[in-house]
């Protein structure tokens, strides 16, 4: 067969060198680097018995058609966040692309089912806060009108970024006829976590992506002199921030999976000299299981009243964002859980806590799965962010063994 990984990781490292500077990559969607990095991808198809072109949404969409029309999509997004890794997103575009390369030597250019590549535009929201903008698009989950005036810290709407690239965002609702013959899905992630390691394998199976219930948790008291105010007597309202701060992460760990944060925290007058009257505070809640997500959230609730109480202050909350846990299909995570043991010898279940276009394609209707490879210390969106070179390569020939299996089902 023609599989080729080192190809992959070559191109990965010529990818890094054309978009990266000294901070890290700069592919952020709707730019001028990240147009050059799909210009780059769009010469790498030079020669392949290809269809290419754009959806509606902005999405790249390769497809090498087969004897069925029934379609295997592999996916991936080519763009980044500020300063971030030379894999997150790049990884999951390049080694499709070699198995659809590996599909096309091997059948003649005609396999037994249709091979998809599709670079989602816009995974990140890295520019304009709204992560999944492609795929949403794809699966019938954009949210047009709220996204459409969204604007950058230099004041450029979304709606004119889009535009820019040739990109109509009232044209969304046409990027779902892609949907057309989908019959799987298929995408490799680094993790951007520290679980793979940790257990030292190099790859692991998503079995979905968490719930997430984000909420601004804002507590009032009382500004007052911090010289003259005696201690008893005060109304510190980041006193019960810093209660909560610390009891959400007793909150998460009864139970396995699920993850608590308090990201940002503001302080009002926010100087030395004054007791805080105002605390703002946003928390991101995220299981596998709604039950789960739901529960902690009660609890956050109710420890959040109890601690504004004992400081003599008020709490208000409102909703940011959320969304519901998405499993991935269980004949595609046993196939995927076959392609990693052959592969690596030794395989391990996980959900996803970051979001990822997979889950969107899983909202449509369209069976999904998820790979992921090992990430070194855990860390992305970042320029450090890296796998060894040996566990990016047995990322490529899983994902190949994947994508045979799958084709494979889908012919049943």
């Amino acid at each position: 067969m023609s599989l080729n990984p080192k190809r992959t990781v070559a191109e990965l490292k010529e990818l890094r060198a054309l978009t990266s500077d000294e901070n890290g990559a700069q592919r952020v969607a709707w730019t001028d680097v990240w147009l050059k990095a799909r210009q780059w991808f769009q010469s790498k198809l030079a020669g392949l018995p290809v269809e290419y072109h754009y959806d509606a949404a902005g999405n790249s969409w390769v497809t090498l058609p087969g004897a069925s029309d029934r379609a295997l999509l592999l996916g991936g997004h080519l763009d980044s966040v500020p300063n971030g890794g030379w894999l997150d997103g790049p990884l999951n575009v390049l080694a499709a692309l070699e198995v659809l390369r590996r599909f096309s030597e091997e059948y003649a250019g005609r396999p037994p089912v249709t091979v998809r590549l599709v670079d989602w535009a816009d995974e990140e929201g890295a520019r304009f806060s709204r992560s999944l903008l492609g795929s949403s698009a794809f699966a019938g989950t954009h949210s047009i009108e709220a996204d459409r005036v969204r604007a950058d810290k230099d004041g450029i709407r979304l709606e004119a970024a889009l535009r820019r690239c040739g990109v109509e965002i009232d044209r969304f609702p046409e990027a779902q006829r892609e949907r057309k013959n989908a019959a799987a899905y298929l995408e490799l992630h680094i993790e951007q976590g520290p679980v793979l390691e940790r257990l030292g394998l190099p790859l692991g199976v998503v079995v979905g992506t968490k719930g997430v219930e984000r909420h601004a948790v804002t507590f009032f008291g009382q500004e007052a002199h911090s010289g003259s105010t005696p201690m008893k007597v005060r109304r510190d309202a980041l006193a019960p921030a810093a209660k909560l701060a610390l009891e959400i992460r007793a909150i998460a760990g009864k139970h396995p999976d699920a993850v608590s944060t308090i990201g940002n925290v503001k302080t009002f007058p926010g100087i030395a000299t004054a007791v805080v009257g105002r605390c703002e505070a946003t928390l991101d809640q995220r299981d596998l299981d709604t039950a789960v997500v739901a529960q902690m959230l009660h609890e956050a609730r109710e420890a959040s009243e109890r601690f504004a109480a004992e400081e003599n202050c008020t709490v208000e909350w409102s909703r940011i964002w959320s969304i519901e846990p998405v499993p991935f299909h269980p004949a595609l995570i046993d196939l995927c859980d076959q392609a990693v043991e052959e592969t690596a010898g030794r395989s391990h279940r996980l959900p996803s806590g970051p979001l990822h276009d997979a889950a969107e394609v899983a909202r449509s209707g369209i069976p999904a799965v998820m790979m992921f490879v090992q990430s070194l210390k855990g860390i992305s969106h970042n320029k450090i962010e890296d796998t060894l070179e040996d566990h990016l390569e047995l990322s490529v020939v899983a994902l190949d063994r994947l994508a045979t299996k799958a084709a494979q089902w889908i012919q049943r």
